[in-house]
């Protein structure tokens, strides 16, 4: 998603288009990768065509941003004004805070007599983020990537064109963690009525509401004008829970402009918007090869092998070999209710498994018998071992949580909190991270960098390591490699982390046992005696 913010000055607006070009590993050619819309007559485009890439944490991968003024329909760009250039790299967008990068653009002064007086303005960067994960040992997973197909309609909008009615078109907007919102999609614009049927169209639960059905959607309604100056019809808020109804009366928006609201006493709405239509179109289905959660007969999926990669080296540190497998992010049978502390084998009272080979079987029965659902909470699963950890504070024990994901992150706050307290706990946390999601705030919360902290206490050890399993994959096929690979490095760091425990509580080893004395057999002076007959 971007956002172009504009301080020159202009004699006309510009018809903005943002070119992408992409620079192959090793080379300096750019290469184009994609153009977003045109933005007619606005110093300050907002554009919502995304760009799609696949994200590679261990390469350093550098983007070129170019904006032209569109003076034509030819797509051939030497035809059209050059404005200015941006230069990044896909890791600055990934790891930015708040999900967002903001960048100054270089100005090329090619006919500043004509068009404008050379200043810096800025682009701003928005990415969706992907939610979808699993965790483990304690053993966890999380949802799939659904995309929804919607269709809405409007009654009765307010009259905007003088010599006509309205030409009205409407705008998504997420909301984010920090109460601003970005825009995810924009309808087509229907002409000249006060009662516009939008077509269906097609859009992620990720991009619409972050995987967090309670989250707010705000829905602007607007008049579209030619030269870019469209009118404020009203706005309404709703969330991807109340969109999942269907219709009634729940669907039925009124929709408010403030400004009309704050000066008319007798003021009710500038129209109603309803919900036409929704169906849910799962990618994250189990039985379908699209999702990484796939029951392949044949293979292991990603979690598969992060689980039996981890789980087969740490079961033999456990002498009861019983592992209590829980998940979170589901909405279990039979009432559908969402939990984010589930045992994975069905049974609260006693969630242990027998092994790795018995996680293994929890975690595909339990794809078959739960709907994966969000938002991703990781505090309540991390809070769970740490009940397990405070219980046992002699050294006797140590516990080892494995989180494995492929998506954000929905209570990042929480999740500090709950790891600077685990940190003065004998426990530690593995975060494998699988597929081709963003995992910058799980770099956050590894602290090799920065100690992590919460509201001004900082952890007491470092006791989390992430991985990206990509890094480990082997590019020949050879599973087994890729798991010993991942398994060499994700638990490199657990040594060192129990035994920074046992120093800062000051518990030392216990005394060595006595050596081994063999037992002395003492053989008596009787002779064997032969009977015969």
């Amino acid at each position: 998603m971007l956002k172009f913010e504009n301080n020159q000055t202009f004699l006309f607006f510009p018809f903005t288009v943002c070119v992408l070009y992409t620079q192959a590993i090793g080379n300096k050619e750019w290469r184009e990768f994609g153009r977003t819309e045109v933005i007619d007559n606005t110093l300050n485009p907002d554009f919502v065509r995304k760009f799609i890439m696949d994200y590679f944490f261990e390469e350093r991968e550098n983007l070129r941003f170019d904006f032209y003024d569109v003076d034509s329909k030819s797509p051939n760009l030497s035809k059209h004004d050059f404005l200015g250039q941006m230069f990044c790299t896909l890791g600055e967008i990934v790891g930015s805070q708040g999900s967002r990068l903001e960048k100054s653009i270089s100005i090329w002064n090619t006919d500043t007599s004509l068009y404008f007086v050379s200043y810096l303005h800025s682009l701003v960067i928005i990415f969706f983020s992907v939610v979808e994960c699993m965790q483990s040992v304690i053993f966890c997973y999380y949802p799939f990537q659904d995309s929804v197909l919607m269709q809405f309609c409007a009654n009765k909008l307010d009259k905007k064109d003088f010599f006509g009615k309205s030409d009205p078109f409407l705008v998504f907007h997420r909301s984010n963690e920090d109460g601003s919102f970005t825009i995810c999609h924009k309808t087509e614009v229907v002409k000249n009525t006060l009662n516009p049927v939008w077509q269906a169209f097609k859009i992620s639960v990720r991009a619409l509401c972050n995987g967090d059905y309670d989250r707010t959607i705000k829905v602007e309604v607007y008049d579209w004008d030619r030269d870019g100056s469209h009118d404020f019809i009203g706005e309404f808020t709703t969330s991807y829970r109340e969109l999942s109804r269907g219709q009634s009366q729940f669907n039925v928006y009124e929709v408010i402009n403030p400004k009309k609201k704050g000066k008319k006493k007798k003021y009710v709405n500038s129209g109603t918007v309803s919900k036409l239509n929704l169906i849910l179109a799962s990618t994250g289905n189990p039985l379908q090869p699209t999702s990484l959660h796939y029951m392949n007969p044949y293979q292991l999926n990603a979690y598969g092998m992060a689980l039996r990669a981890v789980g087969e080296i740490i079961q033999d540190y456990d002498s009861d070999k019983m592992f209590p497998a829980l998940g979170f992010g589901a909405r279990l049978p039979p009432d559908g209710r969402v939990s984010h502390e589930f045992a994975l084998n069905g049974n609260p009272q006693n969630p242990y498994c027998h092994g790795i080979d018995g996680v293994m079987e929890a975690y595909y029965r339990s794809l078959k018998s739960v709907q994966l659902y969000g938002p991703t909470n990781f505090a309540p699963v991390i809070n769970h071992v740490a009940r397990y950890a405070a219980s046992v504070k002699d050294g006797s024990q140590y516990f080892v949580l494995l989180i494995i994901t492929d998506g954000v992150i929905s209570d990042m706050a929480q999740t500090k909190e709950s790891i600077v307290n685990a940190s003065r706990l004998p426990m530690s946390i593995i975060i494998v991270g699988v597929g081709p999601a963003e995992f910058d705030a799980m770099e956050e919360l590894d602290g090799d960098v920065v100690r992590i902290s919460s509201r001004g206490r900082f952890a007491e050890r470092d006791i989390v390591q992430f991985v990206p399993f990509r890094d480990y994959i082997d590019r020949s096929g050879n599973h087994v490699l890729s798991m010993a690979r991942l398994a060499k490095d994700v638990l490199a760091e657990i040594p060192e982390q129990f035994l920074s425990y046992m120093r800062v509580r000051g518990i030392k080893p216990s005394p060595a046992p006595p050596p081994y004395t063999p037992p002395v057999h003492v053989l008596g002076n009787s002779q064997p005696s032969i009977t015969g007959s």
